[in-house]
């Protein structure tokens, strides 16, 4: 399939390129670099664009006769979310929408699309299944929500066959080294304490201690990056051979709170961290755990580094090899 990637130059559509390269599959990375680094992409038809450019989206779509797409392009921090929701429903809505336009006049009838875990707000239940109910607690995971929605009335209205997959927290590196996480500014814990480590920042800060929890901070299920990849693959494969929309959770089931994983990063390291209790962050739930055996029944999904150790071995050999991302 020619497969055109929205986002692809970033921290998780590098890593789906990066194992994409290894199919018969030819790539198009559509991409704005506010985020992404071309870098990171290197031997891939790439075009530098913004979703809501129709046209420029329109003839790349022509130009490369796309069968599917893979849409990671959005913008994800919760926090910023909710002081600025119109940045939210314009990016992930409304060139959402742009997107979905394109695909019908093009006649493209496979997307799959990174969605969050977000979308289940603070669950009744864990592990959180498909079956959960959404009601996302900040404007982030509204707007992913929205966008599943979009996807539903786009399938029955024109026929695009869709797999949404709703992550948990993507974390760690290739295992070369060669690609990673780095964004500017950074928000995900790992990175950010290996900052700490690389002396970027003086210190972590962790938000909150009194939630409901085995020790006060949050819980989170972390999944590595080159998993993550995988199941894009598998899903891409999926709506070519079975041609049915399906919602999938991607996590490893395992939750570790903020303060196991500076403790785990302490022993992989072998380094001290300094921290400091801050506020909660608005709009974060005290625990997100992942079902994820519908996919590793339905599409054979099988993690490879199930473990926060692995994980985080992975990003500490990226990070201390390129303390300053890919302007190395």
């Amino acid at each position: 399939m020619n497969i055109l990637i929205t986002g692809g130059a970033g921290y998780i559509g590098s890593h789906v390129v990066k194992e994409l390269k290894g199919t018969e599959n030819k790539i198009v990375v559509f991409d704005n670099l506010q985020k992404g680094h071309e870098d990171s992409i290197k031997g891939v038809s790439f075009i530098e664009g913004d979703l809501s450019d129709k046209e420029l989206l329109d003839d790349t779509m022509k130009d490369f006769n796309i069968d599917a797409v893979i849409h990671l392009a959005a913008d994800s921090l919760v926090g910023e979310s909710m002081e600025n929701p119109k940045k939210y429903y314009k990016n992930n809505v409304s060139n959402g929408i742009t997107l979905l336009n394109i695909m019908v006049e093009n006649n493209v009838k496979y997307i799959v699309f990174s969605s969050t875990a977000a979308v289940y707000g603070k669950p009744d239940s864990t592990p959180i299944t498909e079956e959960n109910e959404t009601k996302p607690t900040n404007v982030y995971g509204e707007t992913k929500l929205i966008f599943e929605n979009m996807l539903k009335r786009y399938e029955n209205a024109y026929g695009i066959k869709y797999i949404s997959l709703r992550y948990f927290n993507a974390s760690g590196a290739d295992e070369s080294g060669k690609i990673g996480e780095d964004h500017n500014p950074e928000s995900h814990l790992i990175p950010i304490v290996m900052q700490v480590l690389l002396g970027q920042r003086d210190k972590i800060y962790i938000f909150g201690d009194d939630y409901e929890t085995r020790d006060g901070t949050c819980i989170r299920d972390y999944i590595h990056v080159t998993d993550l990849a995988n199941a894009h693959i598998l899903a891409l494969k999926s709506l070519e051979n079975v041609n049915k929309s399906n919602i999938f959770n991607l996590g490893n089931g395992k939750g570790f709170s903020v303060k196991e994983v500076i403790d785990m990063i302490e022993k992989v390291t072998g380094k001290e961290i300094k921290k400091e209790i801050s506020d909660r962050r608005e709009g974060d739930p005290d625990v997100l755990i992942a079902s994820s055996d519908k996919i590793k029944k339905e599409l054979g999904w099988k993690p490879k580094f199930n473990d926060l150790e692995s994980i985080i071995k992975t990003a500490w050999k990226w990070h201390k090899n390129n303390p300053d991302g890919y302007e190395d």
